[in-house]
């Protein structure tokens, strides 16, 4: 992932190393993505997907940042940007017949929310 100079006026909060695959972890950054944040976090309570819970978390962090590191309003804003890149693959392998196995892969990801206000971009 390719570090970008943030703006002033920009928060973020980011995980790394999350046990659930990449395309997964994008399904519900999708979701999100240009969202106001109390949207953002209603669309994440309420989504039947695993992970959604730790990416609500990863949010209201995001949103906690905004307010206390750089004085934004919290009713104007909204998810800027949501980046999702691939960890490490931890490779495991299951007995089979004839003395066979099979390699099972076990993915990671990272992600990270960038936060701003509306009024700003």
């Amino acid at each position: 992932m390719v570090k970008k100079d943030l703006k002033e006026n920009v928060a973020f909060a980011s995980i790394k190393n999350l046990r659930v695959s990449p395309t997964k972890l994008n399904l519900v950054a999708d979701s999100i993505r240009g969202l106001s944040c109390s949207k953002a976090v209603h669309e994440l309570i309420y989504s039947k997907k695993r992970i959604a819970k730790d990416v609500k978390k990863l949010v209201e962090s995001a949103i906690a940042n905004a307010e206390n590191n750089h004085n934004m309003d919290i009713d104007k804003l909204f998810i800027h940007e949501v980046f999702v890149g691939k960890g490490l693959v931890m490779k495991r392998f299951m007995p089979r017949a004839k003395g066979r196995g099979v390699r099972i892969l076990k993915p990671f990801s990272h992600i990270k929310v960038v936060v701003a206000e509306k009024g700003e971009l």
